[in-house]
């Protein structure tokens, strides 16, 4: 759930796209997120060696073990080869396992890992720290007798996640488990020195679960330098169930206030049901990782491309929304509408000269398809889908009646970056409440 580096680079903006018809010897259209680990691997954390990649995962048939495996890249394959840790610390209890655990690189060279473990004292989960030389481990508890960070009377703490700023300061990311006591759950920074563990200050409090879509935890803080400020990931809802999913909010400057995107990044809707309550997320190098449920029992790995735009994460093979009357329009209107998406659609796409014009972003050059929701009530209707003003495929639109917004897709290729999509009038007539790509 963690990012080891301030920055990474943006998507390439593109100039030229190619549409083809949805057709499987041209574009195949979404690209579903890829399993990498096809069992029980929850909350993946993700570092590179630099010459191999590491994977950590909470216990999973192992009291007291952190799973480790490894991948020669990181689209795999990834084996899994063992246990991290060299022992449970006294503090920990004996019949539990540890989660969400958290691996960087210290700037002496050696290697820290955060885990979260069950404190016998308070009953409560708690965050613990071992460090090794190498990212194999195995890593040794700094202490056996007292956790690193134990609020109890806050419900506890879990879900370390480590980031180092780019004027190198170091900080820890976590969750108070307040859900677990009917009392806020919260997202906290705190200042760490460079070995990552002695505090420097007051924490800083980031996001709480205060939204409805939370469902009433927020948990596994992962966080991003971009040019255009501080992206913070994190997973809301409950991680038994397909609802739990992964979002993400911006601010300007690191310790806040962090603005909620509109809508999560990735839920099991926005992938068309390839992952299942797709969460406990990890972001290098453009990619993301994550879990899901698996159809045997447990929580696969997973990986998928990210790209970038306006400081806005995009995520391959997950739906991202371009609603139609933030574009560019010609010859046609925005009219509200009680049943569309964000309550405005355009109207009045009737005339050779009417056209809708709206610009997406991909994170890799490859297959997509474009969702187009629409309402046409008198008579099946036509437009025209270009990109790029390259040659355009005719998309029909079945009368559903008006109001009824119903959706239909076209495959696209597109360029990595910026595309422009481009619906204009053939026939009868269509509305348009908003298109997604994915």
């Amino acid at each position: 759930m963690r990012i080891r580096t301030a920055a990474i680079a943006g998507a390439a903006l593109c100039l030229a796209a190619t549409l083809l018809p949805a057709s499987p010897a041209h574009a195949a259209g979404t690209v579903a997120p890829a399993v990498q680990i096809n069992r029980d691997f929850p909350d993946p954390d993700i570092v590179f060696d630099g010459t191999t990649w590491h994977a950590y995962a909470t216990s999973s048939g192992g009291i007291g073990t952190v799973p480790h495996a490894t991948a020669p890249g990181p689209a795999g394959p990834w084996t899994v080869v063992g246990n991290a840790l060299d022992h449970k610390p006294a503090w920990a209890r004996a019949n539990h396992g540890f989660w969400a655990p958290d691996v960087s690189q210290r700037p002496d060279g050696s290697w820290l890992l955060y885990f979260t473990g069950r404190h016998t004292a308070s009953g409560r989960m708690c965050l613990g720290a071992a460090t090794a030389a190498s990212p194999n481990g195995p890593f040794v508890p700094t202490s056996e007798d007292t956790p690193l960070v134990c609020n109890a009377d806050e419900g506890g703490d879990i879900d370390p996640s480590s980031f180092v700023d780019s004027d190198g300061k170091r900080y820890l990311l976590y969750k108070n488990d307040g859900n677990a006591v009917q009392q806020p759950a919260i997202l906290w920074l705190q200042e760490v020195d460079a070995t990552g563990l002695n505090f420097i200050g007051d924490r800083t409090e980031l996001l709480r679960n205060s939204a409805p879509t939370d469902q009433g935890v927020i948990e596994a803080p992962t966080l991003v330098k971009r040019p255009e400020g501080y992206v913070l990931f994190f997973s809301a809802g409950v991680y038994t169930k397909g609802t739990y999913h992964t979002s993400y909010a911006r601010s300007a400057t690191l310790r806040g206030t962090y603005t909620r995107a509109y809508r999560p990044l990735l839920t099991t809707e926005t992938v068309d049901g390839a992952v299942n309550g797709p969460g406990g997320q990890d972001v290098i190098d453009n990619r993301i990782w994550f879990h899901g449920h698996l159809a045997q029992g447990g929580r696969g790995m997973y990986t998928a491309k990210l790209g970038w735009f306006g400081g806005n994460p995009v995520m391959r093979g997950s739906r991202v929304r371009y609603e139609a009357e933030r574009g560019k329009l010609n010859d046609c209107v925005v009219r509200a509408s009680s049943t569309a998406s964000e309550g405005e659609v355009v109207a009045k796409i009737d005339n050779p000269t009417s056209w809708v014009e709206s610009t997406v972003h991909v994170p890799v050059g490859g297959d997509y398809t474009v969702h187009i929701s629409y309402a046409a009530g008198y008579g099946d209707a036509s437009q025209a889908l270009s990109v790029n003003g390259a040659k355009p495929v005719t998309v029909n639109y079945p009368d559903r009646g008006w109001e009824n917004w119903t959706e239909v897709s076209v495959n696209v290729r597109l360029r990595e970056g910026a595309n422009t999509l481009r619906l204009t009038h053939l026939s009868r007539w269509a509305e348009i409440d908003q298109l997604e790509v994915a």
